[in-house]
């Protein structure tokens, strides 16, 4: 799918920014950090600035330093998802670590609560802390692959196993819904370890355990009947995700012939802010940090406008990870935001859309729905 000259933005909102020493830096304390006050106002900037979406970052253990007592992130997304009414909740949550129905359960549970504005951040890679958690042998290398695979396309199934009308509600004759528009899933996965369980304890890690799931869902079709699946580009095979991200504009061309129908670049940035410049505050940052920490964007507000403007038609969207939420989001929302709408080059989400009618998407035809008419 080619792109546009629309630019969607999503922003990070994990923690107090995406630099790791970004909690040293911040004024105020790491319990208000992570609390649903700051969280409730940080999305209300978001979404009040014309974003069209923030995702969550989530973890099983605390990082290496700062402080561990966030909650998960579909909970965090849930909390806000009343509050807010216009822009996108994609938490992210790995395919190794929750179960599948759950996972579809969650988030189907979220779009509802959002009224249609719920994503999946597929999360990737190894998650450390998983073996103690689960007490059970996690994949690893190409096995995790294939598993996330696997996993997302139980997921979708499991949000088409309800069509958009089995709930009938009929009170004259008793019925909540119509059984003959529930469908089973049963699915089967890859994997030539021991099924998950007390069997495969003594099993070592990087075996891929199978699994199966029955279905169909607890949770009645979704307004938006698939969320958005977001994931990294090469984590999640392209014809099942609706958004790939990226590293480097590089990688787009590759990941639309992957089969992504829209393709969103990561940048970090530090912006010159609180009278100082971008490059001198990342450079205290790094200092604070005490370990290598992956380059980042420096500059002014108006030089990131000018480079947001040259990613039109290369991608069809950014999602900007700030260092520090606290000093950056402020100049992202006075001065950066609002030339982008000048300049047309951002959507307005409105009121009562879904996150899919925000990024141009189509609402998915129920699967069952869609092989019974071809019957």
């Amino acid at each position: 799918m080619s792109t546009s000259s629309v630019l969607h933005v999503g922003l990070e909102v994990d923690g107090a920014g995406a630099h790791p020493a970004a909690w040293r830096a911040a004024a105020r304390s790491s319990s208000d950090a992570l609390g649903p006050a700051r969280l409730r106002d940080v999305v209300a900037a978001a979404e009040n600035a014309g974003v069209t979406f923030v995702t969550f970052d989530d973890s099983l253990v605390p990082p290496a330093a700062g402080p561990a007592g966030r909650l998960d992130a579909v909970t965090r997304a849930a909390y806000v998802a009343p509050l807010t009414s216009r822009i996108g909740l994609v938490p992210l949550v790995h395919p190794a670590v929750t179960e599948p129905f759950h996972v579809a359960s969650q988030l189907a549970a979220l779009d509802h609560a959002s009224l249609g504005r719920g994503g999946w951040f597929v999360g990737a890679g190894d998650v450390p802390g998983a073996r103690r958690a689960l007490d059970r042998p996690v994949a690893a290398g190409a096995d995790l692959l294939d598993e996330t695979a696997d996993v997302v396309t139980v997921v979708r199934d499991l949000w088409d196993s309800w069509e958009d009308d089995a709930v009938v509600r009929d009170s004259a004759t008793g019925r909540y819904v119509d059984r003959d528009r529930l469908h089973y899933v049963d699915f089967a996965s890859g994997g030539e370890g021991l099924p998950a369980g007390p069997s495969s304890r003594g099993t070592a890690d990087g075996v891929r355990a199978p699994f199966t799931v029955k279905g169909p869902s607890i949770v009645p079709r979704s307004p938006q009947g698939q969320l958005v699946v977001v994931g990294r580009a090469g984590t999640v095979p392209g014809g099942l995700l609706d958004v790939a991200l990226v590293a480097t504009t590089d990688a787009a061309a590759r990941a639309r012939e992957d089969g992504a129908p829209l393709v969103v670049v990561d940048l970090a940035v530090t912006l010159d802010a609180a009278g100082r410049l971008g490059a001198d505050r990342r450079a205290e940052l790094d200092g604070l940090a005490g370990v290598p920490v992956p380059a980042t964007w420096t500059g002014s507000a108006v030089d990131l406008v000018d480079v947001l403007l040259g990613l039109r038609g290369v991608v069809d969207g950014v999602r900007l990870l700030p260092s520090e939420l606290d000093v950056d989001l402020p100049v992202l929302v006075r001065d950066v935001l609002p030339a982008l709408r000048v300049a047309r080059a951002v959507p307005t989400p409105r009121p009562g859309a879904t996150l899919r009618d925000t990024l141009g998407l189509p609402r998915p035809t129920n699967r069952h729905v869609a092989a019974a008419a071809t019957v």
